[in-house]
């Protein structure tokens, strides 16, 4: 029997005199566990993706075991829909347990079970859960009578399990530090099909040398009951570091700006480059060697061997046809059009319903960015595959400064889960290298001005003043990229097209990344409106 009643702070408590294991068979449990309890859960929880949306109902798609001598965990794969007339599924471990230290944010719901008072948590924050889930990893042993399959890279043997601990929540997953050594990635947003992190990782680690990314170790899959493979778990090797590239960027650049009152540096004596030149660090002129230095333009130098490395692993496959480079043609042209006019189309609605919200130079670059709508619409359209000379790829597909990791002299390159917006299909793909290049430079971009919002009070001149000073940067951060880039991947035997193909694939990615940048920016960060702004302009201008 189970019944159900409601505290006056409305907290759901049950109380049945099944057993634990028993219980997720019990209708009228799962009934009121998703209506009344995983409702208001998951809608608090950060890898929730649907906030900007209106929840309708949650169905149980699937639910599996985890176990091990006598310790019964279930896998719960949940269909959430929404009012908007879509779906996302999420992925929640749950454990019962009498432990009333366990931290609040783990409980789901209070619960009695055979006279035992207890609660359904999150089994993530539980040790003894992560124990099983290492164990089974690390022995990737088959399991009976369960869709999960557990796998370890053959050439790795893991130690015995020693510590775990839980090191928080992330945009789509929660990660988990074993041994202090190694790391598991749980995605609780799930997808019908292997995770593009688990693929890339896996690749990147068995079929190529590229040593810049944390090597792949194990993963959870669950095969469901239409027998697709779905990917909840991914075990990599933990890296030494010392921090993201974000972090550090918006350090040196800050350096940079003080610079500009420090040595009284005119904008007006600092020689101008064109977008997209390539230069050699030992061509740049001496005034802005005396501005910037040499440190920041030696790491982009790095980092662009870093990323051309990347892309020249990523297209050397020619067996496995899902890495299998390729060349343009009108399949692709016509997807990407379908979906770039879409995404525009969404951004025009959102941008006129919010200058309101704007003020100053991004109120002005609002109104030109709205007068520009048919032409900008021109540029999206005007992609003619039969032109192009280059190859597709599968690609990081989210790449910038907060992916990629400092080491001492060198850059690790991390999480290749793909566009949070774009379903798993689009993320798989293959697109031009230069797409992840060009998001990489919105994230130089991004670097420059969030660096003068943080630090303007310390800056005598005024704002626009320096964002002219910032333009200059980035166009030289751009030069000295590129020169290595292509130098690199032409070495490689990648073929990105030639200088015209590689500067209009190049526009046309930062105007495609720039318009998905605005649609964040407006919703969540309108003061930050004029970087995408910005980027917008700089392209339909040049």
């Amino acid at each position: 029997m189970t019944t159900k009643t409601f505290t006056n702070s409305d907290a759901v408590i049950f109380s049945s005199n099944k057993k634990w294991e028993e219980l997720i068979d019990d209708k009228v449990f799962v009934n009121v566990l998703l209506s009344d309890v995983l409702e208001k859960y998951i809608q608090k929880q950060r890898w929730f993706a649907g906030k900007s949306s209106q929840l309708k109902y949650i169905e149980l798609s699937e639910y599996f075991k985890i176990q091990q001598d006598g310790e019964i965990y279930f896998g719960l794969l949940l269909e959430v829909n929404f009012k908007e007339a879509f779906y996302h599924h999420y992925f929640i471990p749950i454990a019962f347990t009498s432990d009333a230290s366990i931290t609040p944010e783990s409980k789901i719901l209070s619960i009695s079970l055979n006279n035992q008072k207890g609660f359904i948590v999150d089994a993530i924050y539980l040790a003894s859960f992560r124990k099983v889930v290492y164990d089974r990893i690390s022995t990737a042993l088959p399991v009976d009578k369960t869709p999960v399959q557990y796998h370890k890279t053959e050439s790795f043997n893991f130690p015995l399990y020693e510590s775990s601990k839980f090191i928080g929540v992330e945009q789509s997953n929660t990660s988990i530090i074993y041994n202090d050594a190694f790391i598991l990635k749980f995605f609780r947003r799930i997808y019908a099909d292997k995770n593009p992190d688990y693929e890339m990782s896996r690749f990147l680690s068995d079929k190529t040398a590229f040593k810049n990314t944390p090597p792949y170790l194990g993963s959870i899959n669950i095969i469901d009951s239409d027998n697709i493979n779905i990917t909840i778990g991914l075990m990599q090797k933990l890296v030494p570091n010392n921090g993201d590239a974000w972090e550090y960027f918006l350090k040196e650049i800050h350096k940079i700006f003080l610079n500009i009152d420090l040595k009284k540096i005119s904008l007006k004596d600092l020689p101008d480059v064109e977008m997209f030149e390539r230069l050699k660090i030992e061509e740049i002129s001496p005034q802005i060697i005396d501005w910037v230095g040499l440190h920041l333009l030696n790491k982009v130098k790095l980092l662009a061997k870093r990323t051309a490395e990347m892309h020249a692993a990523l297209g050397s496959e020619f067996a496995e046809t899902s890495f299998t480079p390729t060349r343009f043609n009108g399949d692709y042209s016509v997807w990407l059009k379908n979906r770039l006019t879409y995404q525009f189309q969404n951004r025009l609605s959102l941008a006129e319903n919010n200058l309101h919200t704007l003020e100053g130079y991004s109120l002005q670059l609002a109104k030109e960015f709205l007068e520009q709508k048919n032409e900008i619409r021109k540029r999206l359209v005007n992609f003619d595959w039969t032109k192009f000379k280059g190859e597709r790829i599968r690609i990081h597909g989210d790449y910038h400064l907060g992916q990629i990791l400092v080491q001492d002299d060198d850059f690790c390159i991390l999480d290749f889960e793909g566009e949070p917006e774009s379903s798993i299909r689009d993320r798989k793909v293959k697109q031009p290298p230069l797409k992840d290049v060009a998001g990489l430079f919105r994230s130089f971009h991004y670097a420059i001005y969030a660096t003068i919002f943080n630090h303007q009070k310390e800056y005598e001149k005024n704002q626009e003043a320096v964002f002219d000073y910032g333009e200059l940067l980035y166009k030289y951060m751009i030069a000295v990229f590129m020169e290595t880039y292509v130098e690199t991947t032409k070495n490689a035997n990648l073929h990105i097209g030639y200088r015209n193909e590689r500067i209009f694939l190049l526009k046309y990615c930062l105007l495609e990344k720039a318009i998905y940048e605005l649609g964040y920016e407006l919703n969540s960060r309108p003061k930050w409106t004029i970087i995408p702004l910005k980027g917008i302009a700089n392209i339909m201008n040049s």
